[in-house]
């Protein structure tokens, strides 16, 4: 196992181009599976889970070619089998994302239970509910979920919840179901639309794309493409995280402006100012960051919700700032019970944080941290707590770093681009 050592205090500063969406990668590489001709990625990220998914995808016949550091080539004249190989599909919580493919290529599909972060409880149900709507047979037993079809036909459904994953799920097997399938109360996340573009790309016909209401007349067959993975969000959400704290003058590249409108709001109301320079987003230096209170001097509240809201994903970035800006927030996580206990490792660098319950703190800033030894609970948290050994004072170890990794390409090698003094140090013990 590996570590990352890091020595804070350094003001990081320059231009980085962040990496190509995880969520648009990860369904991205299930999606190819549809068709019998070459699919072609561009910008998919190196990162752990992307390779595990291309590692199931070869498993169940995909001839891989890798084109360049993040350009493939898939091609899947044959399915060999309907079943997500087990150890694979334990290892990230994406694999579920195989069962809308494998059921629109195949009217079939086997999945192990996924794997994936342990932040709270992720419900499935949305996913298969929306397989039995479309004339799927769902079973689930102690090898997982198994799920069949005669046939596949359009239905008018609603979620009941904005499922990102599930909305991709029951779109990949809708383009080549039996007629029009309305999905109410879907996902509109930027990497949902992405997909839904893909598919758009390899023949299919999909309305409504960028909203909650999305019309797929399902088609005979689906063929090849070539597509291009929108940049990560979220990786430019935790770059303005880190160059808020560190004081540094950071230049994004390529970041996409017209999906942080409210990530940029958050931040701001954190004392992080962003502005817009054509696609580039840039954060200034030396900010003096102060959290800017409701009005009649109220605390302000910081929660998350379905997209545009601010995403859930950002929140331990978020707090992670807050404890470096002068005044009071309170942070409300909605979705899942498990995402706040990373704070006990801001603590104990220093930072005053009350854990209220599992949903929510209050953090009160700016607190000076103090490097310390810290564990990487999930990807987000991992980064979070990376943020925070950067500008903390002294010497900081991160383990469980492989949680980093599944999300974050190349980060130390970014990060040493612009002037961190950190090391990925292996650990033979």
């Amino acid at each position: 196992m590996s570590f990352f050592r890091i020595e804070g205090g350094q003001p990081l500063s320059g231009s980085v181009r962040v990496a190509g969406n995880k969520n648009e990668a990860l369904p991205a590489v299930a999606c190819a599976l549809l068709s019998a001709e070459p699919v072609i990625l561009h910008n998919l990220p190196d990162i752990l889970d992307v390779r595990v998914m291309l590692d199931v995808a070869v498993a169940m016949g995909t001839q891989l070619t890798r084109l360049g550091p993040n350009s493939v080539r898939m091609h899947t004249p044959n399915l060999h089998t309907s079943q997500v190989p087990d150890e694979l599909g334990r290892k990230v919580r994406a694999s579920i994302l195989f069962a809308g493919a494998l059921l629109g290529r195949l009217r079939e599909a086997h999945l192990p239970p996924p794997g994936g972060d342990v932040i709270g409880r992720r419900r499935l149900d949305t996913h298969f509910d929306g397989f039995v709507a479309l004339g799927a047979e769902f079973l689930s037993d102690q090898a997982g979920y198994h799920l069949r079809a005669e046939r596949l036909q359009g239905a008018d459904l609603m979620f009941d919840e904005a499922s990102v994953t599930a909305t991709e799920n029951v779109i990949m097997a809708a383009a080549v179901a039996e007629g029009v399938t309305i999905l109410n109360n879907a996902a509109c996340e930027p990497h949902v639309q992405g997909i839904a573009r893909m598919l758009v790309a390899m023949g299919a016909d999909i309305r409504g794309i960028g909203s909650n209401r999305l019309e797929i007349h399902g088609v005979a067959r689906l063929g090849g493409c070539e597509f291009t993975i929108g940049p990560d969000y979220l990786e430019v959400g935790s770059f303005i995280g880190l160059a808020a704290v560190t004081g540094g003058e950071l230049r994004i590249l390529d970041a996409a402006p017209e999906h942080l409108r409210m990530i940029r709001l958050v931040f701001a109301r954190l004392g992080v100012e962003t502005q817009i320079d054509g696609q580039d987003l840039l954060v200034p230096g030396g900010q003096n960051l102060k959290i800017r209170q409701d009005m009649a001097g109220g605390v302000p509240k910081i929660d998350n919700s379905i997209w545009p809201q601010f995403p859930t994903d950002l929140m331990s970035i978020a707090i992670t700032v807050a404890t470096q800006s002068q005044g009071t927030v309170l942070f409300f996580e909605k979705m899942f019970e498990g995402r706040m206990f990373f704070v006990d490792h801001l603590i104990g660098m220093g930072a005053q944080i009350i854990l209220c319950d599992p949903h929510r703190v209050v953090v009160v800033g700016p607190s000076k941290l103090v490097g310390q030894r810290v564990q990487s609970p999930d990807v987000r948290a991992g980064m979070a707590l990376l943020i925070a050994a950067l500008c903390a004072q002294g010497v900081s170890t991160i383990h469980n770093i492989r949680q980093i990794d599944r999300g974050y390409e190349r980060i130390e090698q970014k990060l040493q681009a612009l002037g961190a003094r950190i090391e990925r140090i292996s650990d033979n013990s």
